[in-house]
């Protein structure tokens, strides 16, 4: 049987979502500072949002800053906070050209007004843009990302314009970030630990994980094409059984 292009897009993820981990110990073994491992970072998601792009996978979720990385060295953060302003004024006009949207998500209050008037003018530049969406996970958490969800409901509640008897999976999942998005179908972890560090909790709900020991610098393209094929050569079953999805298979290619 031949496979063809559509029926192969249809097998790929529509969203992966990858915890990027091993900057520093990278630029260790390196003999350099760690700061030196998250620039090299940069490069390593430049060729992971090229990859998506050729591969026509809508969606890409990086975490890049999580709410708990705030208890990193004080040196750190502030490097991790110049490099984000540095490659958001750097990559944007590219992103732009390339017609990718970016998103950031996550509690942007706590960033400088400089940094927060940065992201809403590279998103507001982008937003028209019908390629790869790209969205940056900073001062994100999941559990964040839950209670905010919340919150708004509760808020609708406080006014009286929501019952609270109306609040089930399918609302509180809108008011989520990224709900307009395809469901998260593959996250990634590079660096080794088998954690997912409050990442997309409510997202990653049915998403097929994956640990690798690849730092994240040294993630490229052969490491992303073994870990979209590990995606594919899995079962996903959604609470059905093997033969239930296989005789759904079958139908669907003799249809």
């Amino acid at each position: 049987m031949t496979i063809s292009s559509t029926t192969m897009d249809q097998a790929l993820p529509r969203h992966v979502g990858i915890i990027m981990d091993g900057n520093g110990r990278w630029a260790e073994r390196q003999g350099k500072p760690r700061v030196w491992g998250h620039k090299k970072g940069v490069d390593a998601v430049r060729r992971a949002v090229s990859f998506c792009r050729r591969l026509n996978i809508p969606s890409l979720t990086l975490f890049a800053f999580s709410s708990e990385n705030w208890r990193r060295p004080e040196d750190e953060v502030s490097s991790l906070m110049e490099l984000f302003m540095f490659v958001l004024q750097k990559e944007i006009k590219l992103l732009h050209k390339n017609q990718v949207r970016l998103k950031i998500i996550g509690d942007l209050s706590r960033f400088s007004t400089k940094l927060q008037t940065k992201i809403a003018e590279a998103e507001a530049l982008t937003a028209g843009n019908t390629g790869l969406t790209l969205n940056v996970a900073a001062n994100y958490g999941g559990r964040w990302d839950i209670a905010q969800a919340a919150q708004q409901l509760a808020r609708q509640v406080a006014a009286g314009t929501l019952r609270a008897d109306d609040i089930d999976e399918k609302l509180l999942a809108s008011h989520i970030q990224m709900h307009d998005q395809p469901e998260l179908d593959l996250m990634i972890r590079t660096g080794g630990d088998i954690r997912i560090s409050n990442f997309l909790l409510w997202q990653a709900a049915y998403a097929e994980l994956l640990f690798i020991d690849t730092l994240w610098p040294d993630f490229d393209d052969q490491v992303f094409a073994d870990a979209i094929a590990s995606f594919v050569s899995r079962e996903r079953r959604f609470g059905c059984t093997g033969a239930q999805i296989r005789e759904l298979a079958a139908a669907t290619v003799q249809g």
